[in-house]
């Protein structure tokens, strides 16, 4: 078993949270999206982001428009619907109960007296 394709799945499990997440306070196109998962560590190519934007948008949790921009062609912005506020607000309820799970099965460690 190889650890990056371990590592890969963790990641790709965490991705739509993060990219509603990134859109919860402001429209954004794929590049800043894609500057806002690299600084944090997130390290996501466009091939795999925009076939999880058009799958986001799809089930009617994002929503975009198009504007022009002074340094080359339109850009798409997308932004969350209300399905989307509402699914993100989900997602941060479950985030939350995994990571306090997750964080008790790593921290906890019997002490030799027991």
């Amino acid at each position: 078993m190889k650890i990056e394709n371990t590592k890969a799945q963790m990641r790709k499990g965490v991705l739509e949270y993060c990219i509603l997440s990134v859109l919860e306070d402001k429209n954004s196109y794929v590049a800043e999206i894609l500057d806002a998962l690299k600084d944090a560590k997130l390290l996501v190519v466009e091939g795999t982001i925009y076939p999880l934007l058009t799958r986001l948008k799809n089930a009617g949790l994002l929503s975009y428009h198009w504007e022009e921009s002074t340094s080359g062609p339109p850009r798409k912005y997308y932004s969350l619907t209300e399905k989307g506020k509402d699914f993100l607000a989900e997602l941060a309820l479950t985030w939350n109960d995994l990571h306090k799970a997750v964080t008790k099965i790593t921290t906890s460690k019997p002490s030799n007296n027991e």
